[in-house]
């Protein structure tokens, strides 16, 4: 099959394109960077370079192909995030509709089913509305629960205060996922037959904050690292400093604040979705490479 992978060289669209490649398929990564041409190359993929927001660009490389990998990056710099996230949607839309593209993997994210109150997860809510629009298209999209590469903007406080938080207690649940996982999920629906409009959670963890500051530290020799609940404005301020700008800042707390209250979860419950195979104790044997480089 012609498969065309979105995300570039991505946590999730790599091993994605290499599965892909290895199981024998025609494979086309898109990126932004014409920097990545060579490495993309070299894993076997065609390099197309463009916009995810070129709906022009889109629909000359969906062109021909049996099914597409498609992914909303995240755009820090934007003074609008939903904004900016409706209008790769909609590049998406247009493109997926002139090329004739008959199948769709999509990531989206747990809490893609509330329209508000859920930070930057509601311009996926966007998306996920816009693309059930398009007719005669079968499209999949995979709700991927809070990344545990996320914790990776932790390690510098945790080297700094010797603490790891966020805007809400230390029993708070949290539903994970390793990128991996998901680009496990991606090449297996990719590969199979699939009608209609669709949702599959996907998941590797199911554990609570506590939990996580324990297993994390332990993994980095601090087996008493503690979880810190901070205000809103807190986290708010600490985000500024870190380099995130207000409007970025902002939506990450709002999310920070619907992990707090749990309202992503009930959906996700509902599913019962499989779980993956990459527990919290796998991911934090790479937290511990990181945190140690």
């Amino acid at each position: 099959m012609k498969i065309i992978v979105t995300g570039s060289l991505g946590n999730i669209s790599k091993p994605l394109a290499q599965q892909l490649i290895a199981a024998g398929h025609q494979v086309t990564v898109i990126s932004s960077n014409n920097d990545k041409v060579a490495e993309i190359e070299q894993l076997g993929a065609k390099a197309a370079i463009g916009s995810l927001n070129d709906a022009a660009f889109l629909a000359q490389t969906f062109a021909g192909a049996d099914s597409i990998y498609g992914m909303v990056p995240p755009n820090y710099g934007n003074n609008n995030m939903r904004a900016g996230m409706i209008q790769v949607g909609e590049a998406y839309a247009e493109a997926i509709k002139t090329s004739g593209v008959k199948k769709v993997v999509f990531l989206s994210s747990i809490g893609a089913h509330l329209d508000s109150g859920t930070g930057p997860i509601a311009g996926l809510h966007d998306v996920e509305q816009l693309l059930n629009k398009l007719d005669s298209v079968a499209i999949k999209f995979l709700r991927a629960n809070y990344f545990f590469t996320n914790f990776y903007n932790d390690i510098p406080l945790v080297k700094q205060a010797g603490i790891i938080g966020s805007n809400f207690p230390a029993h708070t649940r949290m539903v994970m996922v390793h990128p991996a996982d998901i680009a496990d999920a991606a090449a297996e629906f990719l590969q199979q037959p699939f009608e209609g409009k669709s949702v599959s959670y996907v998941a590797s963890d199911d554990r609570s904050a506590a939990d996580i500051a324990k297993v994390l530290g332990t993994a980095i020799g601090k087996p008493k690292l503690p979880w810190v609940e901070f205000t809103d404005e807190q986290a708010y301020e600490g985000m500024i400093q870190a380099g995130l700008s207000p409007e970025v800042a902002k939506n990450y707390v709002e999310m920070g604040t619907a992990i707090k209250t749990g309202i992503m979860w009930p959906d996700f419950d509902q599913q019962k979705p499989e779980f993956y195979g990459r527990k919290l104790e796998d991911f934090a044997k790479e937290f511990a490479a990181r945190f140690n480089a």
